[in-house]
């Protein structure tokens, strides 16, 4: 199963899942009184928007590369990944001051018992979910699906906070219909969090900030390993989607001729992609080793 299939089977399970659980947790937050259980399902009908989104990115992505985009469509994918988080940064706004609002209400009914079930079955589903959708993000390196799995997770955070507060409120009865939505507010946070966990490294990856050292270190050792290659001066690696684009200067024998050293790159080159195969392209520029470098 390749890349792309493997993605949007993930994505389209958690869109279904996610149609199924906001009809659910609304009509028992309605029925059942639960502010925190409706806010959930406003933040389900959230995930499938964003699953939308994913689903979207993740086509334009593997689009071949063309005049217009040289370098491919990569870029796709860390957008989604914003969009994504930047709508968990949103949801949470709403959902804390929604409960905000709810709790300086006074006099309101308080949940009912059989919202607990709802959330309990939302909570191991969801939070199974997100380690389908996480593992799966994880093997084909995407942060658009990455992000699509933390808003199955922030799901399931979010149904642990209303499934503690509903137990409070009924336990405690009278005047303590507040912790349901106390819970929703302490639900926002955790969410925003989340959000803000997500956007940062999307961002970075839409700056081209360098990957990890181990992945560059890899690529450097790669290229020092060819015959004729004195001294890996310089190696610039950017992520367009799950594939890596380089740039490096390497130092070569100042008397060997042109050939030898175009040679040489295209050896290099050859290497570096045979080591780390999510690298696309490297360019490789000669410099004379033991002379000025410019």
């Amino acid at each position: 199963m390749n890349r792309l299939t493997r993605s949007l089977r993930a994505t389209l399970l958690g869109m279904v899942v996610n149609t199924f659980f906001a009809a659910g947790k609304m009509a028992a937050g309605i029925f059942g009184h639960s502010h925190a259980l409706m806010a959930d399902a406003v933040e389900s009908l959230a995930d499938i928007f964003s699953s939308i989104v994913v689903w979207r990115a993740l086509v334009v992505a593997e689009a071949p590369a063309d005049e217009e985009h040289p370098y491919g469509h990569g870029k796709a994918e860390p957008i989604a990944s914003v969009i994504v988080a930047t709508m968990l940064l949103l949801a949470a706004v709403g959902i804390a001051l929604n409960s905000i609002r709810e709790i300086l209400t006074p006099d309101r009914p308080g949940p009912q018992w059989f919202t607990l079930p709802v959330l309990v079955l939302v909570i191991f589903v969801k939070e199974g979910l997100y380690r389908f959708v996480a593992r799966e993000a994880k093997s084909v390196d995407s942060t658009a699906v990455h992000a699509d799995a933390w808003h199955h997770r922030s799901d399931a955070i979010t149904s642990l906070a209303a499934a503690v507060g509903i137990t409070i409120s009924l336990i405690g009865g009278k005047g303590y219909e507040v912790a349901d939505d106390v819970a929703a507010v302490v639900a926002a946070v955790i969410i925003a969090w989340n959000g803000w966990h997500l956007l940062r490294p999307s961002l970075n990856e839409l700056m081209d900030a360098a990957p990890s050292t181990e992945v560059v270190d890899t690529i450097r050792r790669a290229a020092a390993s060819i015959p004729g290659v004195q001294e890996v001066e310089k190696c610039m690696v950017r992520k367009t989607g799950h594939l890596y684009f380089v740039d490096m200067h390497v130092e070569v024998d100042p008397q060997m001729s042109v050939q030898q050293g175009h040679t040489i790159a295209h050896a290099v080159k050859d290497k570096v992609r045979e080591t780390v195969p999510a690298v696309r392209d490297v360019l490789v520029h000669i410099e004379p080793g033991g002379h000025e470098k410019h």
